[in-house]
């Protein structure tokens, strides 16, 4: 008979305890790292806000232009982004900065400041913020290994973002639907979990909790960048005061569109209820094909803990 050493509870639990502090240092750590071109873009903000000199003959806006493409370039040729994922994020940029044309000729919001390198009254630094978000969606599905079970058919999620789009313009005419497209939203993912693997074992969490926090992020980030005076919204014209947080719903309506977009450059893998078979038949083995060659695509996918039974 073995007689367990009266320490062995108490060193398990301790083993544990660091095991779940690694893990959350390094889901810490991935998300920095997948927040690299966002937070750059943050850190020119604020640098050129505090130190930019006045009545410079170079316009602040046109560095951050040149300071963007240069920071896109680099991730491109370290291979921190694919061709692929960079094309999908161009294609958010295009379309944000279309809406950003749009909205402030509506009066929605400003650029305070001249340059030289713009179309009407945006700055084209902007549009690489929306690119920042399409950035951070790609390289985090990447490091996490994503997988989306319960994933609704891959038509709708594409309707939604595309009716979340349109009624950003739309509703300066007609009536404002967001309030039924986040209803939508909430219908339709419902019972999707995203999969993550911050470490060695895979974790989920509501696909919808997933969306709100980056949503807030987003507008933690956007209150950085009206603080740095680099944008603002008629609310702040006497002065500085934080982003009503009516923008959170905003912020989440545009990231569909961003996430469905990436979906392009990484497929929607549903692993664990679809047996790897899109909505449309096509067996991809649990991944779009289109995304052959990222790390994570060879890895085992051991299954989730409480899963067993």
């Amino acid at each position: 008979m073995s007689v367990t050493p009266s320490g062995a509870p108490q060193a398990v639990a301790v083993s544990r305890l660091t095991a779940a502090v690694g893990e959350f240092i390094l889901f810490g750590l991935k998300q920095a790292w997948a927040c690299l071109f966002g937070g750059l873009m943050l850190a020119a903000l604020i640098v050129t806000h505090l130190w930019w000199p006045a009545g410079a003959s170079f316009a602040r806006y046109d560095a951050l232009v040149i300071f963007a493409v240069a920071v896109q370039a680099g991730l491109l040729a370290a291979g921190l982004e694919t061709r692929r994922e960079a094309l999908v994020i161009l294609v958010f940029h295009l379309v944000g900065t279309a809406m950003e044309v749009f909205k402030t000729a509506q009066g929605s919001w400003i650029y305070p400041e001249a340059s030289v390198l713009r179309i009407g009254g945006v700055p084209l630094f902007s549009g690489f913020m929306y690119a920042a978000i399409g950035s951070y969606i790609a390289r985090i599905w990447r490091l996490m290994d994503f997988r989306f079970p319960g994933y609704p058919p891959l038509w709708a999620p594409w309707l939604l973002a595309l009716a979340a789009y349109v009624n950003f313009f739309a509703h300066h005419y007609v009536v404002d639907v967001r309030i039924a497209l986040f209803a939508l939203s909430l219908m339709m993912f419902s019972r999707t979990w995203v999969v993550f693997t911050p470490g060695r074992t895979p974790r989920r969490m509501p696909l919808l909790l997933g969306f709100g926090l980056v949503a807030l992020f987003i507008w933690i980030a956007e209150n950085v960048g009206t603080f740095t005076a680099a944008w603002t919204y008629p609310e702040q014209a006497s002065g500085w005061r934080p982003v009503g947080l009516g923008k959170l719903g905003a912020w989440y309506l545009l990231m569909l569109l961003s996430f469905v977009l990436v979906s392009l450059a990484q497929g929607v893998r549903r692993d664990r209820d679809t047996g790897g078979r899109d909505t449309g038949g096509r067996d991809t083995g649990g991944r779009d094909t289109g995304g052959r060659g990222r790390e994570g695509d060879r890895r085992p996918h051991p299954r989730l803990r409480g899963d067993e039974g």
